[in-house]
């Protein structure tokens, strides 16, 4: 478990005092994906490189497993950080050494024997989804490829926490999503928490259990991904939300609907969690005789289960209908009827 309580980071330049990090309080639990997110200038890169102590914190303090980091000597400091990967944005590999070689750096550094880097290494290049690559030099990879090295090598001390400052900002979507895939596979493989700093939703989406917005070097909202992405408060939040789900259903008006249909109810279905929507909508269908067809709406998938809302129109005898949507109501899915023929 990491706690960060007061964290603070204030940058002193000639003719000013800048607050880069102010007043942090978080918990991060063992094992889980925690997302940062912020736009430009919120602080979320300086207050990840404050958990490692890359930036010493001007206040506060850094717990992680019991142990505080901002009170370690560099000699401690030095060997509780081997516990602490970190990826980078820009990869920050070795240009004059191979993909091996750039994996086992940091474990020469540690004084490990040879045989047993090159035992580590390629473990590693299998993790990774690396093999055949293993005497390539950085300039002979892709974005993707380089930055798998660079998790490779962040993992090549076995570390308890791996730090990741927006790690898939350099790529193109089709490897951000590859990538994205193999920090949950490391995740899940090896139990590893994972901080994950970035300035897109899309990323907290799809990876992350829990979330904290940074705005103005303060953390303004945080939770888990589904409470925020169902029940966004601050304005910032909402604007991140819309970009993955789009404009709030304000947008979307009841007349506009009615005049898609002649009969029958028009429900909104909205999912937070369990439930996956196509398999519900076809229990419906074939439990109950009645007609359901989709008129709008926009369900994603986050590491909680599903998130979204679904506007169908449900046709059919009165009781049968109401026998529909009371065990639709029986599932964790919020049923509202909007319209009734």
């Amino acid at each position: 478990m990491i706690k960060i309580k007061q964290l603070s980071k204030i940058f002193e330049t000639d003719d000013q005092s800048v607050q880069a990090v102010d007043d942090i309080n978080l918990t991060i639990e063992s094992g889980e994906i925690f997302g940062v997110i912020g736009y430009s200038g919120a602080g979320k890169s300086t207050f990840i490189r404050l958990i490692n102590r890359l930036e010493e914190p001007t206040n506060g303090m850094v717990i992680v497993d019991g142990q505080e980091i901002t009170n370690l000597n560099k000699d401690d400091l030095r060997v509780t950080r081997q516990e602490m990967g970190m990826v980078f944005q820009h990869f920050n590999l070795l240009w004059s050494r191979t993909v091996s070689e750039n994996i086992a750096f940091p474990l020469e550094i540690a004084g490990i024997s040879k045989p047993e880097r090159k035992k580590r290494v390629s473990e590693l290049i299998e993790l990774v989804g690396l093999t055949g690559k293993e005497d390539a030099y950085p300039s002979q990879l892709s974005g993707g490829q380089k930055q798998r090295v660079g998790i490779a090598r962040a993992l090549a001390n076995q570390p308890k926490v791996l730090l990741c400052d927006e790690a898939t900002s350099a790529l193109d979507p089709e490897t951000t999503d590859a990538i994205l895939s193999l920090l949950v596979d490391i995740n899940e493989k090896l139990g590893i928490t994972i901080i994950l700093i970035t300035h897109e939703m899309h990323v907290i989406q799809k990876i992350c259990h829990n979330v904290a917005v940074m705005e103005d070097g303060r953390v303004i909202e945080q939770g888990t991904v589904l409470d925020v992405f169902s029940n966004p408060q601050q304005p910032v939040t909402k604007k991140f939300v819309e970009q993955v789900m789009g404009k709030p259903d304000d947008e979307i008006t009841v007349e506009s609907l009615i005049q898609t249909i002649s009969s029958g109810q028009i429900l909104k279905l909205q999912f937070i969690g369990e439930t996956a929507s196509h398999a519900l909508i076809s229990k419906v269908a074939k439990t109950f005789d009645v007609e359901v067809n989709i008129l709008q709406g926009n369900i994603k998938q986050t590491q909680a289960g599903p998130y979204g809302s679904l506007y169908i129109q449900i046709i059919g005898d009165d009781k049968v209908m109401k026998q529909a949507i009371d065990f639709i109501r029986s599932t964790t899915v919020k049923v509202e009827v909007i319209h009734h023929d």
